[in-house]
């Protein structure tokens, strides 16, 4: 898997992660799947910067998902 790809799901599934998470808390129950689903995209993101030299900058974010989104957009 390219480092790239890995990066944009992870972040793009820890953004969606904190909505389930906050719906899990205001109704009193474990959030236990978005708990599992953060690690995933936790362990995404940690496989991305490592795979990379160098790692990421945050100015580099928005060019790594356009080009992300290009490559594998037909």
């Amino acid at each position: 898997m390219d480092s790239d790809l890995a990066l944009v799901i992870g972040l793009v599934l820890a953004a969606l992660t904190v909505p389930s998470i906050l719906s899990a808390l205001s109704d009193r129950r474990a959030p236990r799947a978005s708990a599992i689903t953060i690690l995933i995209a936790g362990g995404l993101i940690v496989f991305a910067i490592q795979g990379k030299p160098g790692g990421y900058q945050l100015a580099q974010l928005p060019d790594v998902f356009v080009n992300v989104i290009a490559r594998y957009m037909p």
